[in-house]
């Protein structure tokens, strides 16, 4: 069935053009036809070498129309901003007791933040939260004593990234049901995000191929000229 449905996929893609983002857009709507809300998905070669420092490109995007999951936020702070993250809508707020959930297995959210007095216990648990991207850092905005605008910032789809040891960076800007101008808008942004990211150290092409794509579709890829 999923074979029949990538044969079907690929009748109105051409494997080797690159297409204006809003009509890879279109096709990429047009294919998905499972029955779920497939995430529309954005892979971005680049042209940099992670291993060095200064190539490491990494931050958080926040996008016009948020990216459709619901995201469930994990906070370590206690006292007055242990109470300040429950009212900004945290799913979860604790301390030592988050940290033995952590290390017993249970991590049931998608983003963790800390504040910064907390960072030494949180610092217990780096080992197994660094591997999953989910351990607080400052450069994401995840380290902060503002964490109700952290929170805030979290729930209406800010996404992370960080480009893999390929040069690639993965990212889940919508969902397919979203209208076409929605996606456009979102993936725009965080095309637009990754493009000013990079290195002023690099030589040779930065961009160098772009293809987006549902969960269960094909791969279609973007022109970057028309971008």
């Amino acid at each position: 069935m999923a074979g029949k449905r990538i044969v079907n996929a690929y009748k109105n893609v051409e494997k080797d053009k690159a297409y204006a983002l809003k009509d890879a857009i279109k096709i990429v709507k047009e294919n998905a036809t499972a029955k779920f809300d497939e995430t529309v998905d954005l892979a971005i070669n680049l042209g940099v070498d992670p291993k060095y420092a200064d190539q490491m490109i990494r931050g958080v995007c926040p996008l016009p129309h948020g990216n459709g999951k619901k995201i469930r936020v994990a906070v370590f702070a206690q006292g007055e901003k242990a109470d300040e993250a429950k009212a900004a809508g945290a799913d979860i707020v604790g301390a030592e007791d988050l940290i033995e959930s952590i290390l017993a297995g249970k991590i049931e959210f998608d983003r963790c933040i800390a504040t910064p007095d907390m960072m030494g216990l949180a610092g217990r648990v780096a080992r197994v939260l660094g591997p999953k991207g989910l351990m607080p850092n400052p450069k994401l905005g995840t380290v902060t004593a503002d964490v109700a605008t952290a929170i805030a910032k979290a729930k209406a789809g800010e996404v992370q990234y960080r480009v893999e040891k390929t040069g690639i960076v993965h990212a889940g800007v919508a969902k397919v049901s979203f209208s076409e101008d929605k996606i456009y808008d979102n993936a725009k942004m965080f095309i637009d995000t990754i493009i000013k990211a990079k290195p002023q150290s690099l030589k040779g092409t930065y961009l160098k191929k772009i293809s987006i794509s549902s969960t269960m579709g094909v791969g279609v890829k973007v022109d970057l000229t028309a971008l």
